[in-house]
């Protein structure tokens, strides 16, 4: 069992309704999962669906389908993310998904695009590319209800560092991405409000020893966390060693990044109004070649870093749970195996693969222990 304190051998969890307890109800059932890793749900500040389902232009079965695709691989708290559209869809879109946010279903939204760099576009529709005028990033905000978490930003872009101080008056996180920002002006839109590197280390300038842009400004500030998409694709193992090195395993956050094939498969799909091909895992659009988002689940990313990348358990389960958490201001109910926080739990084998997922209290994947 993996606590914030440590790892604990022969532990024990007691689970009281939809919470963790520090004391057993009466008539409470023990159930033996010795050989087994109980580690916290995992947490997904990053994700644009699953299942065959997107969260930026489905309907709400289909939201929902791609949040139980995700489940099912551990995920117990989402964020839904969108990707660049019209504003008025994307505003439409916002409204659906804050009704089940209302309801616990997801965390939260993320807004990624439309105000990011035509250079560094990625995977997002360049003819509906805009820069970050307040007034509209205002108005996905309003559109969210209370519910917009993050924003994806080019904050080099005129109007950015006004955004990303708009943002951070509404409690918003500002995250710096898709962007061909120099480094001075990551240090200035971290000044300004900014908290997050979306995907760091893809859709911007390389690590350069004379111009070294956006990743140093972003690795370096304390005040930053640093998201990674750890499906082998996206990132070298020794990116990744340097960015738990620098930021340290406190400021790293494990994303998916998934889009509409996570937990599917091979195929072609829509990411946005974008077609995307997907094979061998590997999604990248149909029209000039470029990764479109990732297949990933959580789970597999909470394998590779321990069973290829070497990391600690217990840092693994960092960048998984706690720190989205507490970016996300969840601290206080998910993220870790405490008392009072909700009984939200992986239960993996030895090789690390899941055998059971609780989310609320409530088995999402029945481990059928004895």
């Amino acid at each position: 069992m993996v606590l914030p304190t440590g790892t604990v051998e022969n532990g024990r969890l007691i689970i009281d309704g939809p919470r963790i307890s520090d004391r057993a109800p009466e008539n409470a059932r023990s159930l033996d999962a010795g050989g087994l890793w109980l580690i916290p749900g995992f947490v997904d500040l990053h994700n644009h669906g699953g299942g065959g389902a997107s969260f930026s232009s489905g309907t709400v079965e289909d939201v929902l389908k791609g949040i139980r695709t995700h489940r099912a691989h551990g995920t117990t708290t989402l964020v839904a993310s969108t990707v660049t559209d019209e504003m008025d869809l994307l505003v439409r879109q916002a409204g659906l998904l804050s009704e089940l946010a209302e309801q616990g279903d997801i965390a939260g939204i993320h807004f990624e695009g439309p105000f990011i760099s035509p250079c560094r576009k990625g995977a997002h529709s360049e003819g509906l590319l805009r820069d970050p005028d307040p007034a509209e990033v205002r108005k996905l905000i309003d559109a969210a209800r209370g519910h917009a978490k993050m924003v994806t930003l080019a904050t080099e872009l005129p109007g950015g560092i006004d955004s990303v101080r708009l943002l951070a008056e509404h409690g918003v996180i500002a995250a710096v991405g898709h962007t061909d920002a120099t480094y001075e002006q990551t240090v200035e839109a971290i000044d300004a409000g900014a908290t997050v590197a979306t995907h760091l280390f893809n859709a911007m300038p390389a690590l350069g020893h004379r111009a070294p842009g956006p990743i140093a400004a972003l690795l370096e500030d304390e005040r930053v966390t640093v998201e990674l998409i750890n499906d082998g694709t996206h990132l070298h193992p020794a990116a990744l060693e340097l960015a738990f090195r620098h930021a340290g395993a406190d400021r790293v956050a494990f994303i998916t990044d998934a889009m509409d094939a996570a937990g599917i498969g091979d195929g072609r799909y829509m990411l946005g109004p974008l077609e995307v091909e997907v094979a061998d895992g590997v999604a990248r659009l149909v029209e000039g070649g470029s990764i479109a988002g990732s297949t990933l689940t959580l789970d597999r990313a909470f394998k590779r870093a321990v069973t290829i990348d070497r990391l600690p358990v217990g840092d693994a389960v960092a960048a998984l749970s706690a720190n989205p958490a507490r970016l996300l201001g969840l601290a206080d109910s998910v993220g870790s195996l405490e008392p009072g926080k909700y009984a939200d739990l992986v239960l993996l084998d030895a090789d690390f693969d899941v055998k059971g997922v609780m989310r609320r209290g409530e088995w999402v994947v029945d481990p059928q222990l004895g």
